[in-house]
């Protein structure tokens, strides 16, 4: 039987798929950031195993009451559903897609989530904070794949109701959001340095830190002032461009804050 790549397929069930793995994989960075903050990702010093055990549900006899097992542990049982869901969405996405480069996408995701397996496989055998570091940068790439994909399967996409007309101005927001992705992917790298390696408040890490925060800004709303002021015809990039600043403007609270406390104490 060849695989039903009709242009016209109804994409609603992937659609769902992929934004349950997009959910899922949120509240794997969510976990995995909580193990950083309590200092848990070394509570097993073993891998793939946890204390010698391959049994995934109960490794330790009462492993969930005891904070820094609950912390790891769960993020790698939440690591491994992750990866089932990536796999499952990419065979389907290769089944179903009459679009080469969107299969592409499915076998990068799918590459992506085993990379990341390794990364933390190996950041524990090593005892490597360099490795978390990279673990942290190279799960936010991952991400961005699977919400590449989710928006690759919605309507408005299908329906190009989002394509940008090829005018001067649209060149122009294409440039500004290409920087935007690049200065964001950059201060997400400057912050895992922070993180990781303990440099904390220290040296010139938290100045060029906070220095990003700023580009990122200034490059954010540079979108969104294009966005309206040249596209009152796309209402679904105009959405775009201020939900893109609302989630700046909160990260960027959510960093002053954790600053001023950390001055604090």
């Amino acid at each position: 039987m060849s695989p039903s790549r009709s242009p016209h397929s109804d994409w609603t069930w992937r659609r769902r798929f992929s934004m349950a793995t997009v959910a899922l994989t949120v509240l794997l960075l969510s976990w995995g950031a909580v193990v950083t903050s309590i200092g848990a990702g070394m509570a097993f010093p073993d891998w793939p195993t946890s204390l010698g055990s391959y049994n995934l549900l109960n490794p330790v006899e009462g492993w969930w009451e005891v904070p820094a097992y609950l912390a790891e542990h769960g993020h790698r049982l939440i690591a491994s559903l992750v990866g089932l869901f990536t796999v499952a969405l990419a065979a389907w996405t290769w089944w179903e897609d009459p679009r080469a480069w969107m299969r592409k996408l499915g076998i990068a995701a799918v590459a992506l989530v085993i990379l990341q397996g390794i990364l933390g496989g190996l950041r524990v055998l090593w005892v490597s904070l360099d490795l978390a570091m990279v673990h942290a940068c190279v799960a936010q790439l991952f991400f961005a794949v699977l919400v590449a994909m989710t928006l690759f399967v919605t309507d408005v996409w299908r329906t190009r109701d989002g394509v940008l007309p090829n005018t001067d101005a649209a060149g122009r927001l294409r440039g500004w959001s290409y920087a935007a992705a690049i200065v964001i992917y950059l201060q997400i790298v400057l912050g895992a340095l922070l993180r990781h390696p303990g440099a904390g408040m220290s040296g010139g890490y938290t100045a060029l830190h906070v220095t990003g925060a700023f580009v990122v800004v200034g490059t954010v709303l540079g979108v969104l002032v294009l966005a309206e002021k040249h596209f009152d015809a796309v209402p679904a990039l105009r959405r775009t461009a201020w939900a893109l600043t609302g989630a700046m403007g909160l990260q960027f609270a959510l960093g002053l804050a954790s600053l001023l406390l950390t001055l604090y104490e």
